[in-house]
């Protein structure tokens, strides 16, 4: 494979994207909670002043202003980072926001370990497992570039609630000319038969890089980037399943509640069941560093997640003897 070119952050992409947008559409509106530097919304305020609210640290006011603003027709995105706004606003996403049936586009930034060192009260490793626990309300973790720019265009149209979840790092260009993005459709970035790696958010391409490593090893790997966990893809997910003999889940997220939670619950109902691992964060302390060195400590990394792959279906080959 030819190596991945690097793009720009997603929030920087998110940002671009909305700008634009707001410049022929003065329906939308930004709402903050003090989050305007950290959410890249610096150009947007000095250009489009008359379409941003700033609430200060204020989540559940932030939301409450936002369900009031959508209600009144705007086309509304209520950002903040991803730890705080789906903990400390959590009742008002709830009742103002999927309750009510508000379509607010909410945008948790800096999400998963992306703000690192500042420890498990920066950490949202619970957004994705307490949004899933709430009906009527749509969940979209962009794995790249690509990804987010279209997250965003077609979340101004989009009839329900939404949350639109962000990392910090410049991302690589995971996709080829003409990907078509939908909410709700599963993308695949890479085609194999031996084993599955299913992953979302900045987890993606590290699951690509290690698919190139399996490939290396004559294994075929195939890689879906499950960017909506709401709704969710399950056609996708279980035409995979039948087809591969292993299948690794991978985020940014704890493994409770997310992404590999979903995948397992969809293959036992649906009485398929391929050999299957989960990786994320555990349930214990976060071990506190970068976003990469936490990475590296809990192996998601392209070498850690091959090797994860290779022995997992290794032991599916086992069994089978």
């Amino acid at each position: 494979m030819q190596p991945l070119e690097v793009g720009k952050p997603n929030q920087q992409i998110f940002s671009d994207t909305l700008l634009k947008l707001a410049e022929s559409d003065r329906n939308l509106l930004v709402v903050t909670s003090d989050s305007r530097g950290s959410g890249r919304l610096v150009a947007f305020g000095k250009q489009l002043p008359a379409q941003i609210v700033e609430v200060g640290i204020a989540e559940q006011n932030l939301v409450g202003v936002a369900a009031g603003l959508a209600a009144a027709g705007k086309h509304v995105f209520a950002v903040s980072p991803a730890c705080f706004l789906t903990a400390r606003g959590l009742e008002q996403i709830k009742n103002d926001v999927a309750y009510s049936d508000q379509p607010v586009r909410l945008v948790g930034i800096s999400a998963g370990v992306s703000y690192g060192a500042l420890g498990t009260t920066h950490h949202s490793l619970h957004d994705l497992a307490v949004l899933q626990a709430i009906n009527n309300i749509d969940i979209v973790v962009p794995a790249d570039n690509f990804e987010t720019q279209a997250a965003v265009e077609a979340a101004i149209m989009h009839p329900r609630p939404l949350y639109l979840r962000l990392g910090k790092k410049a991302m690589h260009h995971l996709h080829a000319p003409g990907a078509d993005f939908v909410i709700g459709k599963a993308l695949r970035i890479r085609r194999g038969d031996d084993v599955a790696l299913l992953a979302n958010g900045e987890t993606v391409e590290i699951a690509a890089q290690a698919a190139d490593l399996l490939a290396a090893r004559g294994i075929s790997a195939d890689v879906l980037s499950i960017h909506t966990l709401r709704p969710f893809d399950e056609a996708a997910v279980l035409e995979t399943a039948r087809r591969v003999k292993a299948i690794v889940t991978v985020e940014e997220h704890s493994v409770h509640g997310g992404l590999g939670s979903r995948v397992a619950t969809l293959l036992m109902q649906a009485g398929v069941t391929p050999a299957l691992r989960i990786v994320g964060i555990p349930d214990e302390y976060t071990y506190t560093g970068s976003q990469q060195e936490i990475f590296a400590h809990y192996g998601i990394t392209p070498a850690d997640l091959a090797q994860t792959a290779e022995l997992l279906l290794h032991a599916t080959r086992v069994e089978a003897i």
